[in-house]
């Protein structure tokens, strides 16, 4: 059984990654502005814990709005940065991959506060476990954090300091632009976890 994870960077799927050792690591660069960064961390992550890592590339730029895409947010739009139904796209292009090379599972790094939109709620996992399972190959969708906040994530998974520094939670950009829910999010947690300011992420 190979246990595979979608990895973006952030402080979530790092965390996952460090807690749980998957055998398969996939970072996907979709058209989102700040995938370099992301890959950056993905590729440091991947390569501390020795986790054969892919980076796939499909653009989906023509899809997005707000903060990811570089665009103006949609008028229906529930947050700045909303890529509808990109979970469920990214799912679907990491378990065309992680298929082909023997994977059982794909986690993802869903944690409690991400039932803001409804690909981040448990009800959405299930319906994605059941989809996915249903189709060749019998995967299975998991979400291990679903439950934890990200601070609760991170503390759980024993992740050293230095290596939560990695992670790459900006939006808008390559490196932290310091004023986007991703950094935000970041500065928050490091917060919590540490006591001290953070502007990176």
């Amino acid at each position: 059984m190979k246990r595979a994870i979608l990895l973006s960077g952030g402080i979530d799927s790092i965390a996952l990654s460090y807690w749980l050792r998957p055998d398969l690591a996939f970072t996907i660069d979709y058209g989102q502005l700040p995938y370099q960064g992301e890959v950056r961390a993905a590729e440091q992550i991947a390569k501390h814990l020795e986790i054969t890592h892919e980076l796939l590339k499909v653009d989906c730029g023509a899809i997005g709005s707000g903060d990811l895409s570089g665009k103006a947010p949609d008028p229906q739009a529930p947050a700045s940065e909303w890529w509808p139904y990109r979970n469920q796209l990214l799912l679907t292009i990491c378990a065309s991959k992680a298929i082909t090379m023997g994977a059982t599972e794909i986690m993802i790094g869903t944690v409690a506060s991400d039932g803001f939109h409804k690909d981040g709620t448990p009800r959405f996992i299930e319906l994605m476990n059941e989809a996915f399972s249903y189709q060749e190959g019998n995967l299975q969708i998991s979400a291990p954090a679903i439950t934890m906040t990200s601070a609760e994530l991170v503390r759980a998974s024993q992740i050293p300091e230095e290596l939560l520094f990695w992670a790459h939670s900006c939006h808008k950009a390559d490196y932290a632009c310091g004023n986007c829910r991703g950094c935000n999010k970041y500065r928050n947690v490091m917060h919590e976890l540490y006591g001290t300011s953070f502007t990176t992420g």
